[in-house]
C-alpha cells in the first residue's frame, strides 16, 4: 500500500486544466521573463470536492482559496510536487498529487538560479577531472545548466557544452529541472511494507507491480515526487514519499591516508607504477572545509629513466619525495597563477655546474666566469612551469633544475604534462594553501 497516497485518493476531486500557447494574462515573472502557458495538449482531473490553493509550493503556505471539482485552471509550471497555477489574478499552488494528467506536455519546472561559488572554476569537456579544460568561469558567475550527471553539472558554455563540478555551484530556486538524473552514489531503499510500480508519474496511473521494504531500487531520474526506475526490464515510477535516499560514503581519496601534510591544503600527486618507468599520473586535490577533494587527473612523464632512488646531476632520472612549490615561470605573460611569476628572457639560464657557488640556481647570461655550464631556460619546454624546491641547500652533484613543465615525451629529471594542464594547474595553485607536490611510486605511497 502507498500509506498517504492512498488516503489522498480517498478525497475525491476532479480537476482540468486546459492551457494555451500564449501568454496567459496575468502570469507571473520568472528571472524577468513572462511565463508561457504550455501547450494544450493536458488536461488535469482530480477527485476531491474542495482543493486548497496556497500562496507557496508547501502546506506550510497560507491557504488563498480553493477550487472545486472540474474547475478549470491556468497551470504555470510545477515545483516539486505542487503546480503553480493562475488564480483570480494572482500565483496560487495547489498539490499535484490530487491531480490527474493526460496529455504529452508536462509543465515546465520552475526556474533555478545556478551559481559559480569558487573563486575560478573550471569547465571541461566531460563530466570528470579526467576530461580537458575547455575554459573557466568565475566567482558569482549564473550558469546555464542543462542537467546534472553524478557531481557534474552539463552546462552551455559559450555556445558548446561543457560541464562543471556541483561542488562549487550553488543552486537556489524551488525545483531542478524535473528530468535531472540523480547522484550516481545514491542509494535508494523501500520504507513502505509494500510500495505500488506504476506506469506513470501519478497515482491515476495502472499499477505494473511492487516493491517491498528493504528493497534497493535502480533510479533513473526524479519527476516531481515520483521516481521513474527500472523494474524487471521496463520502466516503472513509484512515490518518492515511501523511498529513502541516501548517499553512499564518498570514495577514500589517497590523500586522506596522508600523515606528512603539515598544513598544506593543495597537493599535486605524481606517481609512477615502479621506478623505471618514465609514464606519471598527475593528480591534484585540495581541502575544502576540511575535507580532502580530488581537482584533476592528468597524464605526465616523468626522466628518461623514472624516479630516482637517490638523484645525481645528470642522471636523467626524477627525485622523490614531497617538496613545496617555487617560482612559476613562462616564455609568455602570467596566465592568470597566483604564485610569484617570473618572465623568461633569452639570457636565462639555471646553474648545473656542481663545482659553482651559484649551482641549482637561476642566473643570466654571459657567465664571466662563474660557471662552466648551464640549462638555457629560453626553451618550447619552458613555456610555462614552475620550480619544484629540491635540493634547496644546493648540495654538488645532488641534482639542480628540478621543474614542472610542459612536456610529453619525457625529461631530463622534471615532471612534465602538457601545455594545457600546466597552464590550468598554475591557475589552480595558491600560495596561500601551502601546496605541495609528493613524487613516488605507488608502491611507497605509505611513508607520506
Amino acid at each position: 500500500m502507498e500509506g498517504k497516497q492512498l488516503k489522498k485518493l480517498m478525497v475525491g476531486m476532479a480537476l482540468t486544466a486546459t492551457l494555451a500557447t500564449a501568454v496567459t494574462p496575468g502570469f507571473g515573472s520568472i528571472g524577468g521573463n513572462q511565463e508561457k502557458a504550455y501547450a494544450a495538449t493536458v488536461t488535469y482531473k482530480v477527485t476531491a470536492s474542495k482543493l486548497n490553493v496556497r500562496s507557496g509550493a508547501g502546506t506550510n503556505y497560507g491557504i488563498i482559496g480553493s477550487v472545486v471539482r472540474d474547475q478549470t485552471l491556468s497551470v504555470v509550471s510545477k515545483s516539486g510536487s505542487w503546480y503553480k497555477i493562475n488564480y483570480n489574478g494572482r500565483t496560487g499552488y495547489v498539490s499535484s498529487d490530487y491531480v490527474q494528467s493526460s496529455g504529452t506536455t508536462a509543465p515546465p519546472a520552475e526556474s533555478t538560479t545556478y551559481t559559480v561559488t569558487a573563486s575560478t572554476l573550471n569547465v571541461r569537456s566531460g563530466a570528470g577531472t579526467n576530461y580537458a579544460s575547455i575554459g573557466s568561469v568565475t566567482k558569482g558567475q549564473k550558469l546555464s545548466v542543462m542537467s546534472k550527471s553524478g557531481s557534474w553539472y552539463k552546462i552551455n558554455y559559450n555556445g558548446r557544452t561543457g560541464y562543471v563540478s556541483s561542488d562549487y555551484v550553488q543552486a537556489s530556486g524551488t525545483t531542478t529541472a524535473p528530468t535531472m538524473p540523480p547522484a550516481e552514489s545514491t542509494t535508494y531503499t523501500v520504507t513502505a511494507s509494500t510500495l505500488n510500480v506504476r506506469s506513470g508519474a501519478g497515482t491515476n496511473y495502472a499499477s505494473i507491480g511492487s516493491v517491498t521494504k528493504g528493497q534497493k531500487l535502480s533510479v533513473v531520474s526524479k519527476s516531481g515526487s515520483w521516481y521513474k526506475i527500472n523494474y524487471n526490464g521496463r520502466t516503472g515510477y513509484v512515490s518518492s514519499d515511501y523511498v529513502q535516499a541516501s548517499a553512499t560514503a564518498s570514495p577514500k581519496l589517497v590523500v586522506d591516508s596522508f600523515k606528512t601534510l603539515g598544513n598544506a591544503q593543495q597537493v599535486i600527486l605524481v606517481t609512477a607504477d615502479n621506478y623505471d618507468t618514465k609514464s606519471a599520473k598527475i593528480q591534484t586535490f585540495e581541502k575544502v572545509d576540511g575535507k580532502w577533494k580530488q581537482v584533476l587527473t592528468a597524464n605526465g612523464v616523468l626522466g628518461q629513466k623514472g624516479f630516482a632512488l637517490a638523484k645525481k646531476e645528470g642522471d636523467m632520472e626524477s627525485p622523490t619525495g614531497k617538496y613545496t612549490i617555487g617560482t612559476a615561470f613562462g616564455r609568455y605573460a602570467n596566465p592568470g597563477t597566483k604564485l610569484p611569476y617570473r618572465k623568461i628572457t633569452s639570457n636565462d639560464v639555471w646553474v648545473d655546474d656542481s663545482k659553482s657557488s651559484l649551482y641549482n640556481t637561476w642566473q643570466q647570461k654571459p657567465a664571466n666566469g662563474r660557471w662552466t655550464s648551464a640549462e638555457n631556460m629560453d626553451i618550447p619546454a619552458y613555456d610555462y612551469g614552475f620550480v619544484i624546491n629540491y635540493n634547496e641547500s644546493r648540495t654538488p652533484g645532488k641534482g639542480s633544475a628540478i621543474f614542472f613543465h610542459v612536456g610529453t615525451n619525457y625529461t631530463a629529471g622534471c615532471t612534465a604534462t602538457s601545455k594545457e594542464q600546466v597552464v590550468s594547474i598554475l591557475k589552480w595553485l595558491n600560495p596561500e594553501k601551502n601546496p605541495v607536490i609528493i613524487q613516488s611510486p605507488v608502491s611507497e605511497l605509505d611513508k607520506y
